[in-house]
């Protein structure tokens, strides 16, 4: 059982890898709220769809409360609405690749968020954290060693998808796990409406020629994957959870190189394994 959920995630790494080059194209049609509004909007349909395959995912049949779905549902959906948008955002000013491994530094970010709920702190994680922040110096600091716009946003968008993950650990074990994603991506698009109206407006022509990334972004990296993950988060502790979820760093250069000829420098590439090497360390003794 606990091979099938640790399988789930890796999958949702892949999914969610690929899914930064649909993001970066996608900003070629449509703007950042504009995207990520809509991508919501199609993974709630998405999901209404597919639901009754997931539910054939999930280990148990139990009674849920209907008031952890709603709480659980809603603050999840602002969570990922709003670590979303600074990654939607900040990855139009950094290449695939870095925004890939520079969101993955919520797992060594889950450990502290972890202490909020009682958990002690493991000894080895402050120096996984000066790794990574050694790491992430030689990805994102050059010349005059001030972090760029977009690196910044995306590192503000780990922090919240560190808080998303604290959020699913917490009630995915309470709620049924489709129906929990449903309710958090028909959050993210309610949050999303306004925003999107008011700074860019919906143009229809646009969002027609953008509608492939759109399509990945949506149906497979939101409905497919974040299902997936809270899933697959049921029979997996949190920090194995986060080592596996945080492939998707590995999966974005890849992805980068092959499909957008995004290549990085050897320092960046330094700061990459560097950043990559504290993950693994982060779960040292985990799960």
């Amino acid at each position: 059982m606990k091979r099938r959920h640790e399988f789930l995630l890796v999958t949702a790494a892949l999914v969610w890898g690929m899914a930064f080059v649909a993001q970066q194209t996608g900003m070629a049609y449509i703007g950042p709220f504009s995207f990520v509004c809509l991508r919501s909007i199609i993974s709630a349909v998405t999901l209404f769809c597919i639901s009754p395959v997931l539910h054939k995912l999930e280990p148990e049949k139990t009674v849920y409360r209907r008031c952890d779905l709603i709480i659980g549902g809603v603050l999840c959906g602002l969570a990922l609405y709003s670590a979303s948008i600074f990654q939607q955002i900040g990855i139009a000013y950094t290449s695939v690749g870095k925004a890939g491994f520079i969101t993955a530094l919520y797992v060594v970010i889950v450990p502290f968020l972890s202490i909020l709920r009682g958990k002690k702190l493991a000894k080895h994680i402050p120096a996984a954290v000066l790794l990574a922040v050694i790491g992430f110096s030689l990805l994102c600091l050059h010349g005059s060693l001030q972090l760029q716009k977009g690196d910044l946003l995306v590192l503000i968008s780990a922090v919240l998808f560190a808080v998303h993950i604290m959020i699913i650990d917490h009630f995915s074990p309470l709620a049924d796990g489709p129906s929990l994603s449903f309710v958090q991506f028909l959050t993210s698009f309610i949050l999303g409406l306004a925003p999107m109206l008011v700074q860019e407006g919906f143009h229809l022509q646009s969002v027609l020629d953008g509608i492939w990334p759109l399509l990945y972004a949506g149906v497979l990296s939101g409905g497919v994957a974040y299902t997936l993950q809270i899933i697959g988060q049921k029979g997996v502790e949190p920090a194995v959870a986060t080592m596996l979820l945080s492939l998707e760093s590995v999966f974005s250069v890849l992805a980068g190189a092959l499909l957008l000829h995004q290549f990085l420098s050897w320092r960046e590439l330094l700061g990459c394994l560097l950043i990559f090497a504290a993950v693994i360390y982060a779960q040292k003794n985990e799960g």
